[in-house]
């Protein structure tokens, strides 16, 4: 929080600059962006930044480093999502952070962590489309690692495309243009020149898929993985391979991570910013200062299922078979620190990170409410809250 770049923001900001830059945005994307894109972007010291991307690797580490985690998480990996050829170590992962006040100072609590893409080519665009149209400061930069906009758009095209032509790898998701991300897809499309594929029309011969493109079938290779199994199992999706299959093809982001590095792997997790969190079924006595505390599904997407406050009723009410599913979480006090003309906000920081050679945070993504939660039915109807990009001064 860099009070010279808020407070200059904030006393040159309007209504109609603000209307003017979503319209470009939508220009730069191909599309339109469905969520609620933040009137600001957030200006954050680089101390603070480079404390959460450490303590993300930190986390990262002790959870990849460690065979018996491995070996304690092939249970989070439902048996009928269990893709064979894993990966010894996910490609794509998101460590996001809320921002606390403790002894006086604000720091980074963990909230979630997902071995899981995410808007990668969108966020870059968001950030240099708050700089170019506000015409901000030319030093704030929106990338981690010593990265540029060309250092960035080589490594994300790396990791997605491999040693593969672009044509024979494709990103993959469920209904793709009927999505919110629809055009971080697009971007992706346009940096890497890949295709996006819905995987329902995905077509299997032998133990290759192919997609069709100008009436012919077209190998895939290299699979950038967007599909959500969470989805897949709500909308009932009928896929033309089966997940088990040995398949000749590379995942950009291999699928069993998403649930070996994700909410199940929170109670494992020994570190300064992890909050007390424990399995419901090996949680014993519950706490006592209930309203401190939330019950998390572990297989959920945004913020569906979350119970503030959980009742005895509401502990005893989950079947003994599931209760291993859900874990009980310390509540991370966010403390507002983004000054508004509608008053201090909160931020949410996810960093953003690629793994080929080493583990690289490359950038900050920012989700800023003043609900109990970020998400967007705890924001309705607000302003200056929603997505936005994390620039560094």
């Amino acid at each position: 929080m860099i009070p010279a770049y808020r407070q200059s923001f904030n006393r040159n900001f309007t209504p109609e600059k603000y209307a003017a830059f979503l319209r470009r945005l939508d220009e730069v994307c191909g599309a339109h962006v469905g969520f609620r894109v933040c009137e600001t972007p957030c200006f954050f010291s680089r101390d603070l930044i480079a404390k959460m991307a450490r303590a993300g690797d930190e986390l990262i580490h002790q959870l990849v480093d460690n065979p018996a985690y491995r070996k304690v998480s092939d249970a989070s990996v439902p048996a009928e999502f269990n893709v064979p050829n894993e990966d010894n170590r996910p490609l794509f992962i998101q460590v996001d952070f809320g921002l606390v006040r403790e002894a006086g100072e604000i720091r980074p609590k963990l909230v979630e962590l997902q071995a899981f893409p995410s808007l990668y080519a969108y966020q870059s665009t968001l950030a240099r489309a708050y700089k170019d149209f506000y015409g901000l400061d030319a030093g704030l930069d929106p990338y981690l690692s010593g990265l540029d906009d060309d250092g960035f758009r080589r490594l994300l095209r790396r990791a997605i495309v491999g040693e593969h032509a672009a044509e024979n790898v494709v990103l993959m998701e469920i209904d793709p243009a009927e999505q919110k991300t629809l055009p971080d897809f697009l971007l992706t499309e346009k940096l890497c020149g890949i295709a996006t594929v819905n995987i329902r029309d995905a077509v299997k011969q032998g133990k290759k898929l192919h997609y069709r493109r100008e009436g012919r079938l077209v190998p895939i290779e290299r699979i950038y993985n967007r599909a959500i199994v969470d989805e897949l199992v709500r909308k009932q999706v009928r896929l033309p391979f089966d997940y088990r299959d040995e398949l000749d093809v590379e995942w950009a982001g291999h699928p069993n991570w998403y649930f070996r590095i994700s909410k199940f792997s929170i109670p494992h997790l020994k570190h300064e910013t992890v909050p007390r969190t424990w399995f419901l079924d090996e949680m014993g006595e519950a706490p006592r200062d209930r309203e401190n505390y939330l019950l998390k599904p572990l297989y959920s997407f945004a913020g569906a299922g979350i119970v503030f406050a959980p009742t005895d009723e509401q502990l005893a009410a989950i079947p003994e078979g599931e209760r291993h599913q859900y874990i009980v979480q310390e509540r991370v006090r966010f403390e507002p620190v983004i000054d508004t003309p509608h008053g201090m906000t909160q931020a949410e920081v996810r960093i953003m990170y690629i793994w080929l050679e080493r583990l690289t945070p490359v950038a900050g993504l920012v989700r800023m409410g003043r609900g109990k939660m970020m998400g967007v039915d705890h924001n309705k109807n607000l302003e200056w809250v929603g997505g936005s990009a994390a620039l560094f001064g």
